[in-house]
């Protein structure tokens, strides 16, 4: 198909067959990747999702690169500019808001939008970013991952979910936050119905002020008379 190495180099940054075919598969592999990692983790967005928005983003930066060579004077970032501000509505859909007034995607909705990104340097051509992007990302969500949720056990304050049946009494909550050197507040009561009749809940932020392990503080919390659950929400 190509005579020498200059003309295979300089095909894969005109729009052709061979470079489409080879940032498609490109923005596949990466997308896929990405999506497989949130998928594993039971994400709201996982595999195909990611698949698709790096795909869509690619495929979107080759027309636009094919339109500014067929007709000139044309912007070539405006469709790229559509694509980050219009993948939010996407990563706002990924974000919930739990029962337990848990807020959880925003990892996920961060992850589609770095998907996106990298789909336009891939579509348009920017090979050695597109992969010094992705290796980075892979290192972000596996490696840093571990220190990120390293930083959340010990940090000074966390919010907690609760519940409890009768035997459970504020009072003494409040007096073994006092001896564990706690300070409780922003508490929240509430009824929930389960299948045991109905329980109250609470959501309340805890600051440590001594010791900031959260695992310690979360089995000392359920150690107390009356709680039938609890656990830490992000």
């Amino acid at each position: 198909m190509f005579t020498d190495m200059g003309t295979w180099y300089s095909a894969l940054y005109e729009v052709n067959l061979f470079s489409i075919m080879i940032r498609l598969s490109m923005a596949l592999l990466m997308g896929g990747v990405l999506g497989a990692e949130r998928g594993l983790r039971n994400r709201p967005a996982g595999f195909m999702t990611y698949v698709l928005v790096c795909m869509g983003s690619a495929m979107i930066m080759l027309t636009n690169q094919y339109i500014s060579t067929a007709y000139a004077q044309t912007d070539l970032t405006r469709m790229a500019a559509q694509v980050v501000s219009g993948i939010g509505f996407l990563g706002a859909g990924t974000i919930i808001v739990t029962r337990n007034d848990e807020v959880r995607g925003l990892t996920t909705a961060a992850g589609l939008w770095l998907a996106a990104g990298l789909g336009l340097a891939i579509g348009i051509g920017f090979y050695s970013g597109a992969i010094v992007g992705f290796l980075f990302s892979i290192f972000a969500l596996i490696i840093l991952k571990k220190i990120d949720v390293y930083i959340k056990q010990h940090a000074k304050s966390m919010e907690v979910y609760l519940e409890y049946n009768s035997a459970f009494s504020l009072r003494n909550l409040s007096e073994y936050a006092q001896e564990q050197h706690f300070v409780l507040f922003d508490m929240q009561r509430g009824k929930i119905k389960t299948l045991n009749g109905e329980m109250g809940t609470l959501v309340f932020s805890v600051e440590l002020t001594q010791n900031p392990n959260h695992a310690e503080a979360l089995n000392g919390l359920y150690s107390l008379e009356g709680v039938e659950y609890l656990k830490e929400i992000a």
